[in-house]
């Protein structure tokens, strides 16, 4: 295709002629809230313009090859009939693991329930037996897997938590093989660190001991080796109370991590209004938040990150997508990805979960998967949206409009997948 463009930089990458383009860009510097959930920024017709890892223009096909300047290298991808968006991003994951838990599915139909499981000795403990046992070199195997599963599937960017070694060893040795698969993989990763998901068996009857080691060693040591970005806490009775979970995530602030909670998943402890006060990242899960719980993260502008897969699989009620919606709160999707109650790596089924079980609309889901999500990890000012100057992290789906998306669940739409201006998926 011969195509002659205007003066100005020579690009490396053209998209053009897509049915829609969805920039998904923020009228301001924030996570979007309330009516801006349905704003898209939608150009038919549309185009982008890559030089190196970055988009150099964006805007209607005509207008952006009167910019750019193309080159005997540049590659010219014709989006006709198709849909761009940015890279989608996951902002709740625990992709490093292993060991499967596929009897637990039975065990709940019998009637069990996540914290009959896990006191038995099941859930968030079996897979720790299994990580800890687990070589380094394995965990990095496994984890690029399931990254190419996710890459294929349209996430860029996605967090990895750790949380199944619950020991110091065990847990630097999740977090390096965070660390050794973002250095391997196209998807890039944001390291958390997850050692208060659980109290381990050897800690049984004494968590503040376990909750010292955390605090005294653990976080010392990860902020240390630089392995993490963001600290969680699994913030629920009989995990984490809320004394606890403020102690740890204050002693991570002060070391210079950012915060992410595990809130109000089983019951309404708080766990929204501690993210709120310490000025997190993110509130995850909020499916029993309070109503006092959603105003303050609507006033803090803390992301609530909902895990609609999560309540599928545990055959439970939902977040409160709508009333945090309608009181001004910022909504992110994610997968929660993890071997006991969301085995499920795939962005584009939680995004038909977000219309079918949250109530969401497809707009506010497409903003919920890239630019909000983005905030819930501190990544906007780099991916989220397709922007001048941002990096160049984009999805071309099979699709003739946005609500397709959110349609068509259990069929892989994804085309091609460009991530930091070079196409590391094509079908």
């Amino acid at each position: 295709m011969a195509m002659h463009c205007g003066l100005a930089a020579e690009v490396d990458l053209l998209v053009v002629n897509a049915a829609q383009l969805l920039t998904c860009a923020p009228a301001r510097e924030r996570p979007k809230v309330g009516e801006e959930m349905l704003q898209l920024g939608i150009i038919e017709g549309g185009a982008v313009a890559v030089v190196g890892e970055r988009i150099a223009a964006v805007g209607p096909t005509e207008e952006v090859l009167r910019s750019v300047r193309c080159g005997p290298r540049t590659r010219v991808v014709n989006a006709d009939g198709q849909v761009v968006t940015p890279g989608l991003v996951d902002p709740h994951t625990h992709l490093i693991f292993a060991g499967w838990r596929e009897e637990e599915m039975e065990l709940r139909l019998r009637g069990f329930t996540y914290l009959d499981i896990l006191r038995a000795g099941g859930g968030i403990l079996s897979t720790v037996r299994a990580t800890r046992a687990a070589s380094l070199e394995e965990l990095v195997r496994v984890g690029l897997q399931r990254a190419w599963e996710m890459l294929t599937q349209g996430t860029t960017t996605a967090e990895a938590k750790s949380g199944y070694g619950l020991s110091l060893e065990h847990e630097l040795k999740q977090l390096a093989a965070v660390r050794e698969v973002n250095a391997r993989h196209p998807l890039d990763l944001v390291p958390t660190f997850l050692g208060a998901h659980a109290i381990p068996e050897e800690y049984s009857g004494s968590p503040e001991r376990y909750v010292d080691q955390v605090v005294e060693e653990m976080l010392p040591a990860v902020a240390r080796d630089g392995l993490a970005e963001f600290c969680d806490v699994f913030c629920e009775p009989g995990v984490f109370d809320l004394k606890q979970s403020r102690r740890i995530l204050t002693r991570a602030r002060q070391l210079g991590l950012g915060l992410k909670v595990h809130a109000d998943e089983i019951h309404p402890q708080g766990g929204a209004e501690l993210a709120a006060e310490l000025e997190a990242a993110s509130a995850d899960h909020l499916v029993a938040v309070s109503d006092e719980g959603i105003d303050r993260l609507a006033a803090s502008g803390v992301v609530a990150v909902l895990l609609p897969g999560t309540s599928f699989v545990l055959g439970g009620r939902h977040a409160p997508a709508r009333r945090m919606l309608e009181r001004g709160v910022a909504v992110a999707l994610a997968t929660d990805f993890n071997p006991g109650t969301c085995p499920c790596n795939s962005l584009p089924l939680i995004m038909v979960m977000g219309c079918l079980c949250l109530g969401m609309r497809p707009a506010e889901v497409v903003n919920a998967v890239t630019i909000n999500a983005a905030w819930a990890i501190g990544r906007a000012h780099d991916i989220g949206s397709i922007e001048p100057g941002k990096l160049a992290d984009l999805v071309v789906f099979e699709a003739p409009n946005y609500k397709y998306l959110c349609y068509r669940l259990g069929t892989n739409l994804v085309r091609m997948v460009i991530k930091r201006g070079q196409v590391v998926v094509e079908r």
